[in-house]
Formats: structure tokens, C-alpha cells, sequence
């Protein structure tokens, strides 16, 4: 684990109220459009589209976003469910998470990927709150697009950062007690407005500007920067 910038020497979990995470290569194994995509028989194409949005290399996140569920249109139902039986937690998540959930923090997952698997992630890990993207589903197939919510159509950086803000206003607490992870780029807005901002096995944008690395070992790893936990 790498400090970009010094912590106090005694840091405690406990100081913190709120944790957020991005979904995909970060909280779980893989890229779950990317993993659609493979189905849909148009796997390289949504993995080149989704490495250079993650690097930055995309500036219009939203658009770039609905050209990949586009290509996705036609897929049935049962798709979505076996990408979910194959996609595996992190190394760490469900210690970091229980260590997290015992010291009092909020656990929320914010995530440009889809509430098909937000929602299971959720209730699995009895996360406190999420925001994330709704596939149009039509006769059991997907549409190639996406439903607008209260908030937007597209969970993007500015709608993770947003939804960050808005969970720290509803306990009443500053940013500066939220803890953001992520691994793309379009965590940076949520990270720039955590207190601490942690990057796991991110990329070079994202290493470059989080407050913390991990780029060896599992998410639990963020625990070594605690006191110890509460």
C-alpha cells in the first residue's frame, strides 16, 4: 500500500461515518458490461470502449456508455443472471465491509454499471445504499438502453460524486468523514470529494491522484491504515 499523502499517525476507522465503492473492478472481479458484452458477441469491442473510459481517454462518459449497452440490445434476461453467478467479490470486500459495517460506518455502492447487480450486491452485503444504472428490459430482452431515474439516466462520475454528497448531508456529516474506492475514471469526482480517497489496483489516473494505493493484496488491505478497528 502506497500514501500519496501523509495520514495522522493515529487514525482510526472510527473517525470515518461513511464508505463508498465503485462495483466493477473494485468491489467485484470483473467488468460486468464488458462480461454482457461476451454474450452478446461483441466482447472486444465494449472491452476496448471500457478500458479507455476507465483510463480517461473518453471524455463523454454518458455517451460512451449508452454505445455499449446499445451493442447489448437483444440480450435475454437469463444473461444478466449468469454474469451474476459468475462475477466474485474482491479479495478482503466482505472483511473490509463487516469491519466497516461494526464500527459504525454507512456502506454504499455507487457504480456505472446496472441495478441487476447493484440491487443483488446490496442485499447480499447488506449495503445501506446504492445508485447505479437501469437496463430496459422489453418481452424479457434487453432494449439497448437505459431508463431515466429521479436523479439522471446515467450513473457517471458526476452522479457517483453527487450521490456521495447527498448520503454525507442525510447523516450530517462533511465529506471529510466519507472514505471513497474506486478504480476508473470516473471515480475521480467521488475521490476528490472524500476525506480519503483510495485507489485498488487502479488506473494510472487514478493511482495518480487518490490519497492511498493498493495495488497488492485485497481491499482489506485498507485496514493496515488504521489504529485498529473499532
Amino acid at each position: 500500500m502506497n500514501l500519496r499523502t501523509p495520514l495522522p499517525a493515529t487514525l482510526r476507522l472510527s473517525d470515518f461515518r461513511l464508505i463508498a465503492f465503485d462495483m466493477d473492478s473494485t468491489l467485484i472481479d470483473i467488468e460486468t458490461v464488458d462480461a454482457l458484452a461476451e454474450i452478446a458477441g461483441c466482447g472486444a469491442e465494449v472491452a476496448a470502449l471500457t478500458e479507455a473510459a476507465m483510463r480517461g481517454e473518453i471524455a463523454d462518459y454518458k455517451t460512451s456508455l449508452r454505445e455499449r449497452v446499445a451493442l447489448l440490445r437483444g440480450l435475454p434476461l437469463s444473461a444478466l443472471q449468469a454474469v451474476y453467478d459468475r462475477l466474485r467479490l474482491n479479495p478482503g470486500a466482505e472483511t473490509l465491509i463487516a469491519t466497516c459495517q461494526r464500527a459504525g460506518l454507512r456502506v454504499i455502492l455507487l457504480s456505472g454499471g446496472f441495478t441487476f447487480f447493484t440491487d443483488r450486491l446490496r442485499d447480499r452485503l447488506k449495503l445501506d445504499d446504492t445508485r447505479s444504472n437501469v437496463l430496459e428490459i422489453e418481452d424479457g430482452k434487453l432494449t439497448g438502453r437505459m431508463l431515466a431515474q429521479p436523479w439522471g439516466e446515467v450513473c457517471d462520475g458526476e452522479a457517483k460524486k453527487d450521490k456521495l454528497l447527498e448520503c454525507c448531508r442525510a447523516l450530517g456529516i462533511a465529506p471529510a468523514q466519507a472514505i471513497a474506492v474506486g478504480d476508473g475514471a470516473n471515480d475521480l469526482p467521488m475521490l476528490g470529494a472524500a476525506g480519503l480517497s483510495v485507489a485498488y489496483h487502479a488506473k494510472p489516473a487514478v493511482r495518480a491522484q487518490a490519497m492511498v494505493r493498493i495495488d497488492e493484496g485485497g481491499l482489506d488491505r485498507l485496514l493496515d491504515l488504521f489504529e485498529h478497528t473499532d
